[in-house]
């Protein structure tokens, strides 16, 4: 790319955009039960999207392009679909490293809370712990945030620890940098 930011972060964007399309496109409409047989019918129709998927989509774009926009004010339009991650990187390459990895961070973040709302949890079991090193990390929706399945990586009232998505994210682009730094 040129400057100090990596190539996973194109391939982040990549992901992300991948991410949020199957989102806009397969999981907006609520999947189709089978037909039971003979029923009685709703007298009001079930509702054919899934408006908490649309809020998170449309949610997620505004927030990158906020995130870009106060980092860049004099940025050009930005689009509305998921090509709004590679127009991010685009448009904030003369960044200074650090600002440059907060967005790519944020990108990182919302590829996993993209996969999580399809249901693919296996977005959060591909990093380690950061406590203990382990792979046994869980998504655990109800407090959302990854818990270890290591009973010795617990806090001091034998709870698993966690770590939030920004966590996991934030620590996956430093690993990513410090790699490509320690390959050179």
């Amino acid at each position: 790319m040129g400057n100090s930011r990596t190539e996973d972060a194109a391939v982040q964007a990549k992901l992300a955009g991948h991410r949020l399309r199957l989102l806009k496109e397969v999981f907006v409409t609520p999947p189709r039960q089978a037909d039971p047989g003979r029923r009685a019918r709703a007298s009001t129709p079930s509702t054919p999207i899934r408006p908490g998927v649309l809020d998170h989509a449309a949610a997620s774009v505004d927030e990158i392009i906020t995130h870009t926009r106060a980092e860049v004010p004099r940025v050009s339009p930005a689009p509305r679909n998921d090509s709004v991650y590679q127009w991010a990187l685009d448009n904030t390459r003369h960044l200074d490293p650090e600002r440059q990895r907060a967005l790519d961070a944020k990108i990182y973040q919302q590829s996993l809370e993209h996969a999580l709302m399809m249901g693919d949890d296996l977005a959060i079991r591909r990093h380690s712990c950061p406590a203990c090193g382990c792979w046994g990390l869980f998504w655990m929706a109800a407090t959302q945030a990854a818990g270890c399945v290591n009973r010795h990586c617990a806090d001091k009232d034998g709870r698993p620890n966690t770590w939030t998505l920004q966590q996991l994210a934030e620590r996956h682009v430093s690993a990513a940098n410090t790699a490509r730094r320690n390959a050179t």
